[in-house]
């Protein structure tokens, strides 16, 4: 299966859209890493490399789009979330700016650079924000259409993406704010996942097939808002539900699943992620694994359901 880099399509999209001189972009002395060097190559007025000062580069963000400007501001996804929160709060979040805060290398498949560079609890951290949307595209030309849409919505964002290339699985598909993406119909149970774990759940539900365990797979790229409706829907037609994400078990993807079936569903639900630990240094694929983010955990998981 064709495989892509998501921070490669965000780096072509920044020089497609860089059409428009409303856009800066911002980096934190990371751009050949999160492909944000790509912009600068045609557009050097309008990029500006903060250097390794993640707070000052937010806080020059939420200036710029104050002065009308559209803002994109990246670095990784741990430094974004970690050392730059207070700023991203008081002066993007509270004040309800214009600043697209895309950060790159999330979840393990930060790999060897270990624990201090794998963020695990950005999705949660972002999400609690007011005014803030979180997007985990699934793909590279998935990437591709939520920068480009983004741009033309107000306020602030939080766009998660890989180091790693992935399948390209949503060609065919749209974006929209908010809304998920039905991959398959089945009637057992249902997969959902966000980010890159989409591959993951496609694997595993055909290998269910072959097993008689029929499951819809739902893709999630939008956390907040979340497709509440989808998520009813379907665990009052399965009865069962699996999430799988490269993100803690607590405050993403599952969490908030889990909220919505609590208050208005009727399903039970498993949450594959990391479950309340640091990572370590690895290649990416193989820290997955280890983690439990699979196909074949959630196969297991699928099975413990049935079976119960």
């Amino acid at each position: 299966m064709e495989k892509e880099s998501q921070r490669e399509a965000y780096g072509v999209t920044l020089q497609e859209i860089g059409k428009n001189d409303r856009i800066v972009v911002l980096d934190a002395d990371l751009s050949s890493s999160t492909h944000t060097y790509m912009f600068s190559k045609l557009y050097p007025e309008r990029f500006f490399n903060m250097g390794i000062q993640e707070q000052n580069e937010m806080g020059v963000a939420a200036g710029l789009a104050r002065s009308g400007k559209i803002v994109y501001a990246s670095t990784f996804a741990v430094f974004a979330t970690g050392r730059a929160y207070d700023v991203i709060r008081q002066s993007i979040a509270y004040t309800n700016l214009n600043v697209k805060i895309v950060a790159t290398h999330g979840g393990l498949t930060v790999g060897e650079d270990g624990a201090t560079h794998q963020a695990l609890e950005d999705i949660g951290i972002m999400s609690g924000l007011p005014n803030m949307r979180v997007i985990v595209p699934g793909d590279a030309p998935e990437t591709k259409r939520v920068i480009r849409e983004i741009m033309d919505i107000e306020g602030p964002f939080y766009v998660r993406l890989s180091r790693e290339k992935v399948p390209s699985l949503l060609k065919e598909f749209g974006f929209e704010l908010g809304k998920a993406i039905v991959m398959k119909e089945g009637s057992d149970l249902t997969i959902i996942s966000t980010g890159i774990t989409l591959s993951m759940a496609m694997e595993a539900s055909s290998k269910l097939k072959d097993m008689g365990i029929d499951s819809s797979v739902i893709h999630m790229p939008s956390i907040k808002p979340i497709d509440r409706d989808i998520i009813i829907k379907y665990s009052r037609l399965t009865g069962k539900i699996i999430t799988i994400e490269e993100h803690s078990i607590y405050n993403g993807l599952g969490s908030r699943v889990s909220e919505i079936v609590a208050e208005d569903g009727s399903a039970r639900v498993r949450r594959i992620g990391v479950n309340d630990t640091f990572g370590e240094s690895g290649p990416g694929w193989e820290l997955l694994k280890k983690y439990g983010i699979s196909s074949d955990h959630i196969i297991e998981e699928s099975l413990k359901l049935i079976k119960r």
